[in-house]
C-alpha cells in the first residue's frame, strides 16, 4: 500500500511557523528562515520554475520530496485565504501554477467548488475530516504515496489518528519562541519512531523517521 507521509522545516524549539500569522506575513514573525536552507537549492528553484541555485546534500531532500507522489493534502491555514467561509477568490500562496502539479486535497469546515489551476494542480476542498480527504487522495494517488503538505494541525490530527507511515522533519537552528508548534497534541507515548537516516547540510539537518505501527 502507498505510504502517507511528511516533511517539514522545524525549529530548534518545534515550530514550524512564527508567530502572529496573517495573510501579510503567512510564517509568521522570523518563520521565514525555516526555509532558508531550501530557496538557495537549484532543485527547489527548479521545482518553483526559477533558474540557478546551488547544490548540497539537502539536494536530495528536496527532490525525492515528491518522488512518487500521487497526491497532497494539506489543511486550510496551509492553503491559507483567512479564516471562516470563503469570502474571497483565493487561490492559494502559490500564484497561478502551483508547484504541486497533482490533486491536491484541503481540509476545511467550508465548502468550495474544485479549483483547477495551471500545470496540472486541482485543489480540491474536503469539509468531512481527515478520514475522507485520506480515501480521496489514496483513490486517485493509486500505487503512490500521499504527501501531507502540512500545515501543523493537519499533520498533528493524521499523526494522533495513527494514519503516518513516514516523517521527515528538517531541523533548522534557530528558536522561533512560539507560534505554530509541530507535534503539539500529536498522540501519546505508545507511539513510536524509529530513526532510519539522518542527513547533514548546510544550515539545516534532516532527520527520516518510520512510524512503528501498533500491533492491537
Amino acid at each position: 500500500m502507498n505510504k502517507l507521509r511528511f516533511s517539514i522545516s522545524t525549529s530548534l524549539d518545534g515550530y514550524v511557523a512564527g508567530p502572529n500569522q496573517s495573510l501579510e506575513n503567512p510564517l509568521g514573525v522570523g518563520g521565514e528562515q525555516l526555509h532558508e536552507w531550501a530557496i538557495k537549492l537549484a532543485a527547489w528553484r527548479k521545482a518553483h520554475d526559477k533558474s540557478g541555485g546551488e547544490a548540497n546534500p539537502s539536494s536530495a531532500i528536496v527532490e525525492e520530496m515528491f518522488q512518487n507522489v500521487g497526491a497532497v493534502i494539506m489543511g486550510r491555514h496551509m492553503f491559507g485565504g483567512g479564516t471562516g467561509a470563503w469570502h474571497t477568490d483565493w487561490k492559494g500562496w502559490w500564484g497561478d501554477d502551483p508547484p504541486y502539479h497533482m490533486p491536491v486535497f484541503v481540509v476545511t469546515h467550508h465548502p468550495r467548488e474544485p479549483l483547477p489551476m495551471k500545470g496540472g494542480t486541482t485543489f480540491h476542498f474536503v469539509t468531512d475530516g481527515i478520514q475522507s480527504a485520506l480515501q480521496k487522495a489514496r483513490r486517485v494517488a493509486g500505487d503512490k504515496d500521499v504527501l501531507i503538505g502540512g500545515g501543523a494541525n493537519v499533520v498533528q490530527q493524521y499523526l494522533a489518528a495513527d494514519l503516518v507511515d513516514e516523517i521527515n522533519v528538517s531541523l533548522v537552528p534557530i528558536f522561533l519562541g512560539s507560534g505554530a508548534r509541530l507535534f503539539d497534541n500529536a498522540g501519546g507515548p505508545e507511539q513510536r519512531l524509529e530513526q532510519v537516516r539522518v542527513v547533514q547540510a548546510p544550515g539545516v539537518t534532516h532527520l527520516r523517521y518510520r512510524v512503528v505501527k501498533n500491533s492491537a
